[in-house]
């Protein structure tokens, strides 16, 4: 494979950006992998995108293997990072690792991803330990979004930028090969980006991290409920398919499609047979 978790750090060392971006199915994974991107991570956020929940938290372990396994099964090249649910690795260091390696196992990914600084350190340390690579994630951590009372900004002010300073050294220290920097501010980010040796990955924390990760859908266009403010669009696929839809519908009302070409031509049986059967029936 092409995209490793050495070639993460080699890439950061160098000063080469890492490109990634959610995914959450076969199809799109082919097309993801096909234009380069260095990791596809299989979100939680499938729980919003995939599932029409208003958050990540119904999401079970469950549907981030069967998610996982079809996204694998399209790369490869490029590295699946598969996100750890919530309260399959809050509630134990064991369960932390048993479902790190269930998804390993089923999910066939090359990676995991789980939300929180210092106070998972033992779980980045004991599922490291066991073999598999861990990506951090810090600042506006979506798991917790009852705590911090909605999708905010985190790291403002003194006390916080510290805290999520100290946040990232110490998930580093505990085995993570990068980190994802969501919503903080961007000099912050730049910082935190200095004083790490693995790569910071962000969103909506500005340009001064090691790489960056959008989720598909908003980057083009696709979701119609809410588009955030860090997301750039990258193209209007969303009206492009809705159109599409709309002239299909017009097709099959209308009794344009299907067409000649849009059927097969021969027949086994002759025109006569036929007549015969309908006179019969």
């Amino acid at each position: 494979m092409k995209n490793t978790v050495a070639e993460f750090i080699k890439m950061k060392g160098e000063g080469r950006r890492i490109a990634e971006l959610t995914c959450y199915d076969y199809t799109t994974a082919k097309l993801v992998e096909r234009a380069g991107v260095n990791a596809i991570l299989v979100g939680d956020s499938l729980g919003m995108t995939m599932l029409g929940y208003s958050d990540t938290l119904p999401v079970t372990l469950d549907d981030m293997i069967r998610y996982s396994a079809a996204v694998a099964r399209a790369c490869s090249e490029t590295m699946v990072i598969m996100d750890m649910p919530f309260m399959s690795y809050q509630t134990s260091v064991y369960d932390a690792v048993a479902n790190a390696g269930r998804m390993m196992k089923e999910g066939r990914g090359q990676a995991v991803k789980l939300e929180g600084g210092a106070a998972v350190t033992e779980q980045i340390c004991a599922i490291t330990d066991a073999g598999i690579p861990v990506q951090a994630h810090i600042g506006m951590t979506p798991q917790s979004v009852n705590v911090f009372g909605g999708f905010k900004v985190q790291g403002k002010g003194e006390a916080a930028a510290r805290r999520l300073l100290e946040d990232a050294l110490a998930v580093q220290e505990a085995g993570a090969f990068s980190v994802v920097l969501e919503c903080v501010p961007p000099k912050l980010a730049a910082l935190i980006s200095k004083k790490l040796a693995i790569p910071t990955i962000g969103i909506g924390a500005g340009a001064g991290c090691d790489g960056q990760v959008l989720v598909y859908q908003d980057m083009l266009g696709m979701n119609t409920d809410f588009t955030p403010k860090f997301v750039k669009k990258y193209a209007a696929v969303g009206e492009t398919m809705t159109a599409a839809f709309r002239a299909y519908v017009e097709d099959v009302q209308s009794g344009a499609f299907p067409a000649p070409e849009h059927s097969f031509a021969k027949s086994d049986c002759s025109d006569e047979y036929l007549a015969a059967l309908d006179a019969e029936f």
